[in-house]
């Protein structure tokens, strides 16, 4: 999982928390129950630096992962003064009191049921008495976790909130138990939640041998976390740019009447960050890698990329049908080339339409990926050819059009509701999975992939 903050700053103050620790300035208490397979494997400290544009102070936000232990100062409180620089030690998103609460009315029963079910003999292979009584324990526990995940409430940037149990059902799967109770998540939580402005975020794995070892915020929680958190998946972030991973249904930049975009989003954790920071742009429907700037120099550097066509791109596509393309000998081709001349339709617009006289081309690449099967509506199965395009120009519906128009495959791109037709809870099948790029500071070459599985 990547740390879309710089890390040397607060770094600096985890060591120091560890520190203070270590010498009895702060007290590590235990304040529920710890197992022991976990009993002296050390703690995870994390550490936010913010600017507060209230007070115009720096502030540092410290938190350990889990629910189980928790610092205080020696006086039993969570804010103290160093240095002339507030520390607020976070409190977990849930409290292990409340989380317990929850989980008492099936815990006796979830018990009973394990015992029933260790208890049975397996005689055939498959035992029907057991298969029953792990369904019911296993709704039980669903049941539970539900409860559970109720309780952690996350403020995200932007100013907007929302709960595990609305990140489950946009994800259409439970989330893994403890999401929410690492180190970031607690102090992205509390920082949105007091609208500071994040300047570094680190987290130290401290064990029983004085062993320090900075860690990178998981994958199995924090990945499911972070993009909700941020309001945007980044991918990169340094001093001249960002790299995100833009979710279908929205805007690269603001609408007539639509703020909300990804530009909008970067520039509400990046305070720094220039007011027109996107370089390029994606259609609303489409997902995938999108490139902002931080300054106006990176961002004229990247223009000029643009311009010249130095910028590679690739995408990947699922087409509404089986792609049959032949050539004149009538052998089925796996790739090819599309040079196709369109033009806005000033009578319909959005939409383009082909035009070999006033069109202007727009050159695109191709070539067969095989057969997906995209699931709709929760359980309707449609399978299309799934293509990986190269477009080497950037005329507006480039690749919608290759598709749907009959001059190209004459299959539009499965969801796409301005060239075809967009099923219900249907996203368009077009997913920008790959861009490469001269950084516009260092001039190194800069790639990124991020695949798309379309289920």
């Amino acid at each position: 999982m990547f740390n879309p903050f710089s890390e040397e700053l607060a770094r600096h103050y985890c060591l120091d928390l560890i520190d203070d620790i270590e010498n009895g300035a702060l007290i590590l208490k235990q304040i529920s129950r710890i197992s022991y397979e976990r009993m002296n494997q050390g703690i995870m400290t994390g550490s936010l630096v913010c600017w507060d544009s209230s007070s115009k102070k720096r502030i540092v936000l410290h938190a350990v992962s889990g629910i189980s232990k928790q610092i205080y100062t020696k006086k039993s409180k969570s804010v103290y003064v160093k240095n002339g620089i507030k520390h607020i030690i976070v409190q977990p998103v849930a409290s292990g009191k409340k989380i317990t609460r929850a989980l008492r009315k099936n815990d006796r029963r979830i018990h009973l049921l394990t015992d029933k079910i260790n208890s049975c003999e397996a005689v055939q292979k498959k035992n029907v008495e057991k298969i029953s009584l792990m369904n019911i324990r296993k709704r039980l526990c669903d049941e539970s976790l539900k409860k559970v995940f109720s309780l952690y409430k996350f403020h995200c940037a932007g100013k907007k909130t929302i709960t595990l149990n609305q990140i489950i059902k946009q994800r259409k799967a439970l989330v893994p138990t403890g999401t929410g109770d690492c180190c970031e998540p607690k102090l992205l939580n509390y920082a949105f939640k007091k609208n500071l402005e994040i300047i570094s975020m680190a987290q130290v794995f401290y064990d029983s041998e004085k062993k320090m070892e900075s860690v990178e915020p998981c994958d199995e929680r924090c990945g499911i976390l972070f993009p909700y958190l941020l309001g945007v998946e980044i991918v990169y972030q340094d001093s001249a740019i960002v790299v995100v991973n833009k979710p279908s249904g929205l805007l690269s930049v603001r609408g007539k009447k639509q703020k909300d975009c990804v530009e909008q989003r970067i520039i509400n954790i990046y305070k720094d960050c220039i007011e027109q920071c996107a370089v390029h742009r994606l259609d609303m429907e489409t997902s995938g890698l999108l490139v902002l700037a931080r300054t106006k120099d990176a961002h004229r550097a990247l223009n000029i990329e643009f311009m010249n066509s130095l910028v590679k791109k690739k995408y990947i596509a699922v087409l509404d049908g089986i792609l049959e393309r032949t050539d004149e000998k009538y052998k089925t081709l796996e790739s090819g080339r599309f040079e196709l001349p369109f033009r806005l339709d000033v009578n319909n617009r959005p939409h383009q339409i082909y035009d070999e006289k006033d069109g202007k081309n727009g050159i695109t690449l191709w070539q067969k990926d095989g057969i997906a099967c995209v699931t709709v509506d929760g359980n309707k199965k449609i399978r299309g050819s799934k293509i990986i395009f190269t477009p080497l120009t950037g005329r507006t519906h480039q690749l919608r059009l290759a598709s749907a128009d009959s001059h190209g495959f004459n299959l539009p791109i499965m969801g796409d509701s301005l060239y075809g037709k967009c099923e219900k809870n249907q996203r368009l099948m077009l997913h920008a999975s790959e861009i490469e790029f001269l950084h516009p500071v260092s001039g190194q070459k800069m790639i990124f992939k991020k695949d798309f599985i379309f289920s």
